[in-house]
C-alpha cells in the first residue's frame, strides 16, 4: 500500500492518479474530506481507503506492515497565513510525527518542502544543504517549511530512505479548488474568459519591469515524474529543488495562456496587493543539478508546452487528472 497525504488537494491527487496509471491501486488516501470541490479531484480513482488526518496515526500503528511508502504532501499552504500556530501544528508537528512513524515502522518518506524556503533567494536557489539554515523565508509558511527542513537535517534517526522536496511554482490540473492560491495559470484563464483580459501585478522593484517578474514556473506531471523515480531511485537521501530550473517571466506565462485560448493578447497592471507587497519573490530559479547528479534524465516541460497541455487538455475541458 502507498500513503499519500493531502491526497484532495491539487498535488496529492495529480501523484495518486500517476500511481493509478503506473498500476500502484492500493492507495490509502489521506485528508481532511470535508471540501467538496476537493473531493472532484479524486473521482474516478483507484484508492483504497481513505484515512482521516486526525486518525492517520491510530491507522498506521494497525497496518504499517502493509505500507510501502509515504508520500506526505499535505500542508497548510496558504502564504497570506499569517497564524504560526496553525504552520506549527500542521506543517512541523504533524511531519515530525510522520518522520518518526517512518523509523519506527522502516517506511521510506517522500515530503513536500517549498521553494518559499528561499525568502527573497539572498543565498541563491541551490539545495546545497548546508546553507539551510540561513534562510530567510518570507512568510510563516515558508518558515514552517524550513523549520522541518533545519529539524529533518539535524536528526540522527532517520527513515532509511527520505527526501524532501522543494515544490516551486507548481501548476496544472485539479486545482478548481484552490482560489486565491491557484496558479497564475488558471487565474488567468478564468480572467480571460470571463472578460477577454488579463491584469497582472505591476512591479514594485526597480530592476524589473512590469510583468518582467519571474518565476520557476513547473508543471504539475513533471513534479509526479520526479517522485516517482525517487521512489523508485531510494538512495541518496535529502533535500532537493524540484522545478523546472528555467525562470519565465509572467508575461510569458499571459502571453502563452491567450494563444492555447484562441484570444488576442489584452494586458494591462494593477498594483500588488500591500498585504503581500513586502513578501513577494521577484525571482526563483531552481539549480537542478542535485536530482540530475543522482540519475534523473527526464525533460522537463517547458513553459510553452504545460500550459498548452493545462489549457487545452484540462482547463478548456473543465477536466480533471
Amino acid at each position: 500500500m502507498m500513503v499519500v497525504t493531502g491526497a484532495a488537494g491539487f498535488v496529492g491527487s495529480c501523484l495518486i492518479q500517476r500511481l493509478n496509471e503506473l498500476n500502484f491501486n492500493f492507495i490509502i488516501a489521506v485528508d481532511h474530506f470535508d471540501n467538496p470541490e476537493k473531493k472532484k479531484n479524486l473521482e474516478n480513482k483507484k484508492i483504497q481507503e481513505y484515512v482521516d488526518r486526525d486518525h492517520f496515526f491510530e491507522w498506521l500503528d494497525k497496518n504499517n506492515k502493509h505500507v510501502e511508502f509515504i508520500f506526505h504532501i499535505g500542508a497548510r499552504t496558504d502564504t497570506t497565513e499569517f497564524d504560526k500556530a496553525i504552520f506549527d501544528k500542521l506543517n512541523v508537528e504533524y511531519s515530525k510525527k510522520i518522520w518518526n512513524a517512518c523509523i519506527a515502522y522502516q517506511i521510506p518518506l517522500i515530503y513536500a518542502s517549498s521553494a518559499a524556503t528561499y525568502g527573497n533567494g539572498e543565498f541563491g536557489y541551490d539545495d546545497n544543504e548546508e546553507i539551510i539554515p540561513k534562510l530567510k523565508p518570507l512568510n510563516p509558511y515558508g518558515d514552517s517549511k524550513n523549520d522541518f527542513d533545519i529539524w529533518a537535517l539535524q536528526q540522527e534517526k532517520q527513515p532509511f530512505f527520505w527526501a524532501g522536496l522543494k515544490f516551486f511554482n507548481v501548476y496544472g490540473p485539479n486545482e478548481f479548488h484552490k482560489g486565491r492560491m491557484a496558479s497564475v495559470i488558471f487565474h488567468a484563464y478564468n480572467q480571460i474568459k470571463t472578460s477577454g483580459k488579463m491584469k497582472l501585478f505591476r512591479s514594485h522593484n526597480p530592476n524589473y519591469t512590469d510583468g518582467g517578474q519571474m518565476r520557476d514556473f513547473v508543471y504539475v506531471k513533471d513534479l509526479c515524474n520526479v517522485i516517482i523515480f525517487l521512489m523508485h531511485h531510494r538512495k541518496n537521501s535529502g533535500i532537493y529543488n524540484l522545478g523546472s530550473g528555467q525562470a519565465r517571466t509572467f508575461l510569458d506565462l499571459v502571453k502563452n495562456t491567450f494563444k492555447n485560448m484562441n484570444v488576442s493578447e489584452d494586458i494591462s497592471f494593477i498594483d500588488t496587493p500591500i498585504d503581500i507587497r513586502d513578501k513577494y519573490q521577484y525571482f526563483t530559479e531552481a539549480n537542478m543539478n542535485k536530482l540530475k547528479s543522482i540519475g534523473y534524465t527526464e525533460k522537463f516541460h517547458t513553459l510553452e508546452e504545460g500550459i498548452e497541455d493545462y489549457v487545452k487538455n484540462y482547463l478548456i475541458a473543465e477536466k480533471y487528472w
